[in-house]
C-alpha cells in the first residue's frame, strides 16, 4: 500500500495527455480548458494551440503544428524528458527497496 502512495500521479497525467493527443482527431475543434477560450474570448491566448500543435505531430503534420502554435515541439520534448525522469525514479526506487 506504501508502494501506491509513493507512486508518482503526475506520470499518469503526462501518459495520459499524450495518449489523448496521440489519438485526437486535431483537425476538429474539442473541448478546452483554456478558461478565456471557455469565456468566448476569440484573441490571442499564449497558451492555446499547444495541446492541437502536439497532436499534429504525433499525426505527421509538422507544418501544421508549427502554424498552430510555435512552441509544440519544444513542449512535446520536455515532456517527453519529464516522463523519462520519472520512469527512472520508479525504476531507482524499485531497486532501492528491493535490496531491503
Amino acid at each position: 500500500m506504501s508502494n501506491i502512495k509513493r507512486f508518482p500521479l503526475e506520470l499518469v497525467f503526462w501518459v495520459t495527455a499524450l495518449v489523448l493527443l496521440a489519438t485526437a482527431n486535431s483537425h476538429e475543434h474539442h473541448f478546452t480548458l483554456c478558461p478565456l477560450a471557455n469565456l468566448g474570448y476569440e484573441g490571442w491566448c499564449p497558451g492555446c494551440g499547444i495541446g492541437r500543435s502536439i497532436s499534429h505531430i504525433f499525426h505527421g503534420e509538422f507544418t501544421e503544428s508549427f502554424a498552430e502554435h510555435w512552441f509544440g515541439f519544444p513542449a512535446l520534448l520536455i515532456i517527453l524528458y519529464r516522463i523519462y525522469t520519472l520512469t527512472k525514479k520508479i525504476k531507482t526506487f524499485k531497486i532501492l527497496t528491493s535490496n531491503r
